[in-house]
């Protein structure tokens, strides 16, 4: 994201936002509600549209692209509402991840790599996913975009409404996602788990970006620690 700037009508959500992940990173960003994450991530996916700003992506400029196309290149995302299909099972809402042709193409494979990332889906495969747990409900919402064959995988607050012993699970597995080869930009309110996991950091407030570096060097900045850890 080079110099992107959004409006919702006369409101500007963001100014001038430059964003970066280089190869194999996981990147956070990291601000409370109504700082614009949500609108980065969804500027990024071509859900919203910049009015100034580009956005690039493994050599192309894909900000004026429709979202279809985005995923096609390899961009997904991971909404906050998760977006399940309540009334399909499992198996069958992981089958909807793989609809891309390249994605067609490696469904046995893909399927297998999310099971043995999330053993609990596989035990569920034949379980409607409106009965599945919160916290199954979000493994499944990964495993889903996973099914797509991403080469970002963009997650929008995947940690909201879980206790907390799934949080850190959530959180480890996100982190073994990244080992595997896929880049991560983390949008996140738990600043602490996101910024121990991840590479580097931006931290966003009202739309503009305050502070950016080493997440290990941000998590130890007074700033930091005391607007967002409690400390």
């Amino acid at each position: 994201m080079e110099k992107l700037s959004v409006f919702y009508g006369d409101h500007q959500a963001l100014f001038d936002v430059n964003l970066v992940v280089n190869s194999g990173e996981m990147v956070s960003l990291l601000g409370a509600n109504g700082a614009g994450k949500t609108t980065s991530i969804n500027t990024i996916s071509g859900i919203v549209r910049p009015k100034r700003g580009s956005i690039g992506f493994d050599g192309a400029a894909i900000h004026e692209w429709p979202p279809n196309k985005i995923v096609e290149k390899g961009l997904i995302q991971i909404p906050e509402e998760r977006m399940l299909f309540p009334d399909m099972t499992v198996y069958e809402n992981l089958q909807m991840g793989a609809y891309l042709s390249r994605a067609r193409q490696n469904r046995k494979e893909s399927l297998e790599w999310v099971y043995g990332l999330f053993p609990v889906l596989k035990a569920r495969k034949s379980q409607m996913a409106g009965t599945l747990s919160g916290g199954e409900q979000q493994m499944l919402a990964v495993g889903r975009g996973l099914m797509g064959r991403p080469k970002v995988l963009m997650l929008d607050e995947p940690s909201l409404g879980l206790a907390p012993m799934l949080v850190l699970e959530v959180f480890r597995v996100i982190q073994e996602i990244n080992q595997q080869g896929v880049d991560i930009l983390l949008v996140e309110q738990n600043a602490r788990q996101s910024l121990k996991i991840s590479q580097r950091a931006y931290l966003l407030e009202n739309g503009s970006v305050v502070m950016e570096g080493e997440a290990s060097q941000l998590l130890e900045t007074d700033y930091v620690r005391e607007s967002y850890l409690g400390i």
